[in-house]
């Protein structure tokens, strides 16, 4: 019996596109480049979670399964794995549609760790948003 298709795993958090200026000469966009936009979504939905500032104190892991091209539309979707009293562990999967309405394609997956900031900067309680 065929398995079905693996789907994004959390909500989907940041969504954005592949440019020319994100790549190397062959067209293959930089993972530094594609790492960033990946902690942007983590860190939208960690700051949403603790009501307040976040920082990223860890990345955990990172595996990257396939190249993203110029012009693919980048999915990035955030699942919330662990919190702590100041933190949070969050997967993060990045997804591409690389042709208009065409499949998506699991390119990079971490696990990112944030940490709850106060106004202090020091590390808060995450019901102390």
């Amino acid at each position: 019996m065929p398995t079905a298709p693996e789907q994004p795993l959390g909500e989907l958090a940041l969504r954005t596109l592949a440019m020319p200026a994100d790549a190397n000469p062959q067209g293959d966009i930089f993972g530094g480049w594609l790492l960033s936009q990946m902690d942007i979504a983590g860190g939208m939905v960690t700051h949403h979670f603790s009501k307040g500032r976040v920082a990223t104190v860890a990345i955990d892991s990172m595996v990257f399964h396939q190249p993203v091209k110029v012009g693919d539309i980048i999915c990035c979707y955030a699942h919330m794995e662990k919190t702590g009293r100041t933190s949070m562990t969050v997967r993060i999967q990045a997804w591409i549609i690389r042709e208009a309405g065409g499949d998506r394609v699991k390119v990079t997956e971490g696990l990112f760790t944030y940490v709850a900031i106060g106004p202090d900067g020091r590390p808060r309680p995450l019901d102390a948003g």
